[in-house]
C-alpha cells in the first residue's frame, strides 16, 4: 500500500530575502521526508525558499505562477500555470496563485514579517479550508501554529498599529477576524 505524503505551501513575505536557520531546518525536514512541496515564483521569501530546496536537492516541487513563464524557478521544477480573470499585476490576479496552492496543500509553512498581508491571506486561506500553517514570525525567531481562530489573533498581535491599519485597508483584517473568531467587528486593529 502506498502512503500518501501530504503536500506543503510553503510561502513568506517578499520583503524577507535571508532564510533564518531555524526555518531553513524546517525546509530539510520537509526534503527529507519526500514530501511534496507547492511554492510560488516571486521574488523575495519565493526564491529564497526555492534556492533553499536546490541546496537541499529536492526534487518534489512545484512552482506555481500566474501567465506563461515563472519569474523565479531555481529548480527547473513542473509549472503550474494559473489562470485569472483580474486584471494582470493586481492583488486579485495573484491572489488566485495563492489560492490554488492552497487548495492543493494539507498544510502551510510561512515566513512571515508580521506585516505582509500576502502571507497573512495565505495563513487565513488555509485556515478557512480546515489546514493548519506553522508560520515563523521572522523577527521574533519563533514559530507559531494556526490551526483554529484563537491562534489568528495570537498571531496578528505580533503586528504594529501601521501594519494592522494596512491589513486592514488592503485584506480587511478586522473582518476577517472577527468572522474566523464570531463576533462582531468592534475590536480595533
Amino acid at each position: 500500500m502506498e502512503v500518501m505524503m501530504e503536500t506543503v505551501f510553503i510561502a513568506g513575505s517578499i520583503k524577507i530575502k535571508r532564510l533564518h536557520p531555524l526555518f531553513v531546518e524546517r525546509i530539510a525536514n520537509i526534503v527529507k521526508k519526500g514530501m511534496p512541496v507547492v511554492v510560488g515564483d516571486a521574488d523575495g521569501a519565493d526564491a529564497s525558499v526555492q534556492a533553499e530546496l536546490v541546496a537541499q536537492s529536492a526534487s518534489n516541487v512545484t512552482v506555481f505562477c500566474m501567465g506563461e513563464k515563472p519569474r523565479n524557478n531555481l529548480g527547473d521544477w513542473p509549472v503550474h500555470r494559473v489562470q485569472s480573470s483580474a486584471k494582470p499585476g493586481t492583488r486579485a490576479y495573484f491572489t488566485a496563485k495563492d489560492i490554488e496552492m492552497a487548495e492543493r496543500a494539507e498544510f502551510g509553512l510561512m515566513l512571515w514579517d508580521a506585516a505582509s498581508t500576502g502571507t497573512l491571506s495565505n495563513v487565513f486561506e488555509l485556515l478557512s479550508q480546515g489546514k493548519k500553517s506553522v508560520v515563523f514570525v521572522n523577527r521574533e525567531m519563533k514559530f507559531l501554529n494556526v490551526k483554529q481562530s484563537d491562534d489568528i489573533l495570537n498571531l496578528v498581535s505580533f503586528m504594529s498599529e501601521g501594519a494592522r491599519r494596512t491589513a486592514d485597508r488592503k485584506i480587511k483584517l478586522g473582518e476577517k477576524v472577527s468572522r474566523l473568531a464570531g463576533f462582531q467587528p468592534r475590536m480595533a486593529l
